[in-house]
């Protein structure tokens, strides 16, 4: 059933009428009761019966009693026609009390303000074109008083503003309820839209330039849908526009320039959009804009010298984009900062010097940032930061003492600079739970309150005397991976096999994984019972609404393998997990690593839209960028191997996963990215095979050499040649790049 519009034209003449007629009766003691026409609307009608001496007189909405009147009785000529029918008063005041009432009660339940009839009609338009019915069947007014579809909390939500006697649609959210297909331009007719909310759902198609037309919108969200095409320059016309979000899409091109007419704009949400190019000069007029997210596109060029003119930023996250340093100096006038994420520049070296005055921040993340120089002194004025990590960069010097005056910071992430000296004895603060000096060339001696409950720390590859260490075992693995010394107390191993995030299990072709189920935090180091192997994880997840979780696990069969068991686990991590193979033979090895994407939903709904992306790095060399384990499975729960070959000249094998700010980060719910592996299995390239191929190249020097004798041996000989070369050929080759350490 469609909505069905309740107003009436005609309630207000109703209610002059009522009074007409007890004007009239008040006034004497009957008057004439004539056939006629009314301007309310309705016919008042003598019906006669001729059988008996009575007679009734009918309308549309009542039934009423009249008596003709008999000889002898006065009659009132003033006020008729000869020939007319009186009322009895008697009756007409029974019958005119119950209509006065009754015309009081349809004025109370009809004549409310009512909704636009082209509003009505384009509502419903909109309901039945995404099969909304079930959930949003109005019978009444959509803007009728306490409507069930009208609170805040309500979902699908309609919600009006009225003005006298009509009302406009203002408020329309269909929220995470998986409605699918395009846009329809019946929407568009809502023009007094000013929160319209189609987050999380299955969208496709483009945005139609006719959304320029809501121009009294103040929000508007289409985030996490399967929205393509460019961004429309239209969406520029919505100057009142406060929050606007399309993340999570698939939309191509650059961004409008005409996204800076809106000025009075304080949330924009572009994150993972797919967007590409330049940063439009034109933002520099969102001088109101309080919230930008923009990580995971393909922007490029230099990042903006006028971000540092939009001074009422509060949240800046700019990760996993092509945008090139350095960090501009102009940043340094951003002072009501409280959260700034930039990772992944290219291009010219960033430094510190611009955090001067930014003393409100909580979390700063300047990851892979290519910042040098030296950690500013500077920083022990942030006492409300909880969150630092400034990893993977340049930076030298010493740790600054200062730190321990940052007592609200939790999470210290120093991983992977060029920083020296002694680590300072007193940089564990009263809540720090999480410290990462992995990779730097510092030493000295773990603070003595490294030891306390909670306290997750990594000093991998570090000259940090170790021996305090409560796992001794750690301690002599951590030498063996320091100085390049070669780890000779170790019997050699020629391949080793670790279940990620599980237990021990035996593949179907007998392989024997160890489990690596051990709880491996935010900054941790483990080494198997064996001295086998190891596995190192730096990085927490920030909003993880399940709270700290290093280990992805389900239930369901994983397809397209006869080893199902061996990926319903994973190990996964925020930013960088590293495996190590110890005590390895020297030589050349296979390396097989095996996924299946177990923490995505695969279904047809906003679920299913994530996308998880990271790099394999093997010996230091990046094998594989922006991976994306269900692209290439074939979908979710569906396995998927990856083959390599690398060389071990030191006894060791370095496999690191590496998320460089790539892919989404909410789907199916908050922190929900980063690397994630299933098993590890590695072996030595065996003497036979080699030795097989050699015998292969002696073999087709001969053929070569007897071939040169006869003309038609030459084309056999090539061809043997060349299925030879192709089957010695490695499947997958290197590809050698700059890569984090």
């Amino acid at each position: 059933m469609g909505l069905q519009h309740s107003g009436s034209p005609y309630i207000p003449q109703l209610r002059n009428v009522s009074f007409f007629f007890l004007f009239f009766i008040l006034r004497k003691p009957s008057f004439l009761l004539m056939d006629g026409q009314c301007k309310a609307g309705f016919k008042l009608q003598l019906v006669q019966n001729h059988e008996g001496k009575s007679y009734r007189c009918t309308s549309v909405f009542i039934c009423i009693r009249c008596t003709r009147a008999e000889e002898g009785e006065e009659e009132d000529r003033k006020g008729g026609q000869e020939g007319g029918y009186f009322v009895q008063r008697q009756e007409v005041m029974g019958f005119l009390g119950f209509t006065l009432l009754f015309v009081c009660v349809l004025q109370v339940a009809y004549a409310q303000p009512a909704t636009a009839p082209e509003e009505v009609a384009a509502l419903n338009k909109v309901i039945d074109h995404w099969n909304l019915r079930d959930k949003l069947n109005m019978i009444t007014d959509p803007c009728a008083p306490n409507a069930s579809w009208a609170p805040e909390n309500a979902n699908p939500r309609v919600a009006c503003d009225c003005n006298g006697n009509s009302c406009h649609i203002t408020h329309l959210k269909i929220y995470a309820l998986d409605i699918s297909g395009e846009i329809p331009g019946e929407l568009f007719v809502l023009k007094q839209l000013m929160d319209l909310n189609l987050g999380q759902n299955v969208l496709n198609g483009s945005i139609p330039p006719d959304v320029g037309q809501l121009t009294n919108m103040q929000y508007l969200s289409l985030g996490i849908n399967n929205l393509t095409g460019p961004v429309p320059p239209e969406l520029g016309n919505l100057s009142k526009l406060i929050s606007l979000s399309f993340s999570s899409n698939n939309f191509f091109g650059q961004l409008p320039k005409e996204l800076g007419n809106l000025t009075s704009l304080q949330q924009l949400y572009i994150d993972s959009s797919g967007v590409s190019g330049p940063i439009p000069q034109e933002f520099a007029k969102l001088k109101s804009l309080q919230i930008l997210w923009a990580s995971d596109n393909m922007l490029s060029g230099k990042l903006p010298e006028f971000f540092g003119t939009l001074t009422e930023l509060k949240d800046l996250r700019l990760q996993g984009t092509s945008l090139e340093g350095p960090i501009p100096s102009s940043f340094a006038a951003l002072n009501k900062l409280e959260d700034l994420r930039i990772g992944d520049l290219n291009g010219e070296d960033s430094s510190l010097d611009f955090l001067e005055v930014q003393t409100r921040l909580s979390i700063l993340i300047l990851r892979n940032c290519g910042v040098a120089g030296q950690i500013p002194e500077q920083l022990r004025t942030f006492t409300l930061l909880e969150h630092l990590d400034l990893s993977f960069n340049k930076l030298t010097g010493r740790i600054p003492t200062s730190f321990q005056n940052l007592a609200s910071l939790q999470f210290l992430y120093l991983g992977n600079n060029n920083l020296s000296g002694d680590l300072p004895a007193d940089l564990i603060g009263p809540k720090l739970i999480v410290l990462d000096v992995s990779f730097n060339p510092i030493s000295g001696n773990l603070p003595q309150s490294f030891a306390k409950a909670g306290l997750s720390v990594n000093v991998l590859e570090t000259s940090i005397n170790t021996e305090s260490l409560q796992d001794s075992k750690a301690s002599g693995v951590l030498k063996c991976l320091q100085g390049n010394t070669k780890c000779t107390d170790i019997i050699l191993q020629s391949s080793f096999s670790i279940k990620c995030g599980g237990s021990a299990q035996k593949s179907a072709s007998g392989i024997e994984f160890d489990g690596d189920s051990e709880d491996v935090g935010a900054a941790s180091f483990y080494t198997s019972p064996d001295d086998q192997w190891a596995v190192s994880n730096t990085g927490n997840f920030i909003s993880n609404p399940n709270g700290p979780q290093y280990i992805a696990k389900t239930d369901s069969q994983i397809t397209g393998t006869l080893n199902s068991e061996l990926y319903k686990t994973a190990r996964i991590s925020a930013s960088s997990l590293r495996y190590y193979g110890l005590g390895l033979k020297n030589g050349r090895y296979n390396v097989e690593l095996h996924f299946a994407e177990i923490a995505m939903d695969d279904s047809y709904s906003w679920r299913g839209l994530g996308r998880r992306l990271f790099d394999i790095y093997i010996q230091g060399e990046r094998v594989l960028q922006d991976l994306n384990i269900r692209k290439e499975a074939g979908g979710s729960k569906r396995a998927l191997i990856k083959r390599f070959e690398a060389n071990v000249t030191n006894s060791a094998m370095d496999i690191h996963f590496f998320w460089a700010g790539k892919g989404t980060c909410c789907i199916p719910f908050q922190s929900t990215y980063g690397p994630l592996v299933s098993a590890i299995h590695v072996s030595q390239v065996s003497d036979s095979t080699g030795a097989s191929k050699r015998n292969k190249k002696r073999i087709g020097r001969i053929v070569g050499i007897t071939a040169g004798c006869v003309a038609g041996a030459v084309v056999i000989s090539s061809l043997v040649y060349l299925w030879w070369t192709k089957e010695a050929a490695p499947k997958h080759m290197r590809v050698h790049t700059d890569s984090p350490k």
